[in-house]
Parts: C-alpha cells; structure tokens; sequence
C-alpha cells in the first residue's frame, strides 16, 4: 500500500468509526446539534478532517489519540500511526457583543480557517414528526444553549471581522433552517451576506433549500454571496420521503432547475450539494446522481453519515469503510474528469473539505498520477 492511499484509508476509517480521545485535548468541538457536531478537527498528512470523539460509537473504535515524544499520535489498536495536531481555541471565542453574546454562540471555526454560522437555528420542520429530517440536530444546539435563536446581519458583520483580525479566517459558510415554503429564508439570507462584505472583505458561502422563485438566487448572489450550497442529501426519492419528508416535498427535478440557475450565477464549481451516505440509498444511485451533478457543474459533496446524539438516527450505524472508499474513487474520478476541484470553490464545505474524503482521494490520484508521469 502506498503512502497515499494509506492515508486516504486513515481518513475514511477515523470518519465512519471515529477516534477516541484518551489525552486533553483542547480544542474545539460540541456535543449534540447541527454542523460537525460530536467530531473535533484533527491535522495531519497536511490536511484537516473531521473526526468523530464525543459519539458513542467511538467507545468500540479501535482508533485513539495518545500523546508521543511531546506531541499527539494516532492510533489503532495501540500502534502509533501518525502524528496529529489540534488547532488552538480561537482567540475570537473570547469576545462578545456590546448587548453581551458571546461570540461563539454567533459564529464558530470550523477546521482551521472557515467561519461556520447557522443564522437561524430553527427550521418550520423540526417541530413536526412528519416533516423533520430524521438526522438533523438543528434544535439540539438552541436546546443546549450553545447557541441564538436568530443572528442579526450587525452580529455576523461584529464577529466575521474579529475572526479575521484575530484568527485569520480565510471563508464563511452561512446556513439556516428553513422560514417558510417561499424563499426558504434565502431573502434573509442576502441581507446577513451584505452586512457582512460591507464589513470585511470575506468569501462568503451561502447554504439553503431552493426557492419557490428561482430569481431569488440572483439576489443573493448581488449581495455579494460568493459560492452556494442547495443539499438534496439523497436522490432516491423513496429515501428523501423516508428520511427528509419536509424537504422531499420539493421534487429532485425543481432541485436541478435550481442547480443549474445557481450554476449560471455562480460558475462551475461553486455550486455543491451535501450527499449523505448512510441513509439507505444504494451504492449506484449515489454514484449515478453525483454524476448527474457534475455534468451541470456542481460539486457532489459526499460525507458519511455521522449520527448525531439526540437525533431519531443516533443510533443508526455510520457507512462502512469499503462503502465510503467505492463512492469516493467514483466521484473523485468523474470531478477529475470534469476538471474540477474542491479547493478551486471560494467558500465553504467544498473548499475546507474536512467532513468529507474527497480532498484526501483527489490528492491520491494525483501524487500517484505525478509518480507515474517521473516514470516515464
């Protein structure tokens, strides 16, 4: 096994069995709720990912951290691996806004340099047992006080540009629950994305449902959004209305149509969907439906199922490795041959990558493609 796809092994295995954490590491990560949630951020082989270290299942992972010669080491099984790094507490988390709000319940650091917000932690969807997406924790973070119900623009603006000042933030991924059946809360959307660009100069990454109207899109990309994500999680239909009854009442086609007009607005490449696997869709319709994304120019951002505690899927057990691992290779392939690439996106979750193991294949393929051309 060369070294790359050691670690693409590495990747995909600490993100579907997690790793336990048997040092105190100080760093960030929460318990239960929306976003990387459960997981803390680990460095290595020059890249960040996402690891799961609160959940239960980590308990029977045979991976764990263990401090080594002065530093921090992966291991499984007891046998050192590779050395890892946490990124420090964000010097950001120590400030608050004039009415007293503690920066981090605004805006926190995802990985090392993107700035992660949902601006409104409520969605129409969560109170209701026929319309809630079973693995969403959108309400566990307002539950937990981790977090405000709603994000003004003035308070996105406050804390971006402190993150920046402060924490060298390089892009911004804004996302929401969802307002109402209309514009879905794009709208407000826009008016937190302008505050924003009026305050720093910031790549800003905007996440929603598509829009009834689909000239809506054009207003938030006047406001200076940069890249957008639109997550249809699954393209078997039976499995949306199974697993995100709400969202499934928005067919897969009016999903393309706002893909395509994003695609118009945006450009190739910063446009992407969130594609969840686990859910119970087959091996071949994802491969097929991302395929079906990237020739319209978006980005299939595959991640594993991470179960999240207190969610109806919490103990729902994450994909398997060698699942992971035949998705992965697909998709990096078909982007590979399309030409695009996770870090040519602006802002957000395609470009800081850490939830998912695509950047970790595309850096295979071409550490291995560079090893071939020497040959010859």
């Amino acid at each position: 096994m060369d070294e790359a796809t050691a670690t693409q092994q590495l990747v995909v295995d600490l993100q579907t069995r997690g790793a336990r954490l048997e040092v105190p590491v100080n760093t960030m990560g929460r318990r239960g709720g929306a976003g990387p949630t459960d997981d803390k951020p680990f460095v290595f082989d020059g890249q960040v990912v996402m690891v799961p270290t609160l959940a239960d299942f980590v308990g029977s992972s045979p991976y764990a951290v263990r401090e080594h010669g002065g530093g921090y080491v992966i291991t499984r099984d007891g046998a050192a691996l590779a050395p890892v790094a946490f990124p420090p507490r964000p010097r950001f988390y120590d400030l608050s806004t004039a009415d007293g709000v503690p920066y981090n319940q605004i805006a926190v650091l995802h990985g090392t340099d993107v700035l992660a917000t949902t601006i409104v932690q409520t969605c129409i969807r969560w109170n209701s047992d026929a319309d809630r997406c079973r693995f969403c924790g959108i309400g566990i973070s307002l539950r937990n006080k981790a977090t405000v119900p709603v994000k003004t623009p003035d308070q996105l603006a406050e804390v971006a540009a402190a993150a920046v000042r402060l924490d060298g933030v390089k892009h911004f991924v804004m996302t929401m629950g969802t307002l109402n059946e209309h514009d879905k809360g794009a709208r407000y959307m826009a008016r937190c994305v302008r505050a924003v660009k009026a305050a720093v100069d910031l790549p800003i990454e905007v996440q929603f449902e598509p829009p009834e109207d689909l000239n809506v899109l054009a207003e938030v990309k006047a406001a200076g959004a940069d890249s957008i994500g639109i997550h249809l999680e699954a393209f078997d239909q039976a499995v949306r209305e199974r697993i995100l009854p709400g969202k499934a009442r928005t067919s897969i086609d009016h999903y393309f149509a706002a893909f395509r007009r994003a695609v118009e607005l945006f450009g190739e490449g910063q446009v992407s969907s969130y594609i969840i696997v686990g859910l119970g869709e087959s091996v071949e319709s994802i491969i097929a439906g991302s395929q079906r994304l990237v020739d319209i120019g978006v980005f299939p951002f595959i991640v594993p199922l991470r179960p999240i505690l207190g969610t109806e899927m919490q103990d729902v057990p994450a994909p398997s490795p060698q699942t992971m691992t035949s998705i992965y290779e697909a998709v990096t392939e078909m982007l590979e041959r399309r030409g695009m690439n996770h870090a040519d996106t602006k802002a957000g979750c395609a470009r800081c990558g850490a939830c998912s193991g695509l950047p970790a294949f595309a850096a295979g393929r071409s550490v291995r493609a560079g090893r071939q051309l020497s040959v010859l």
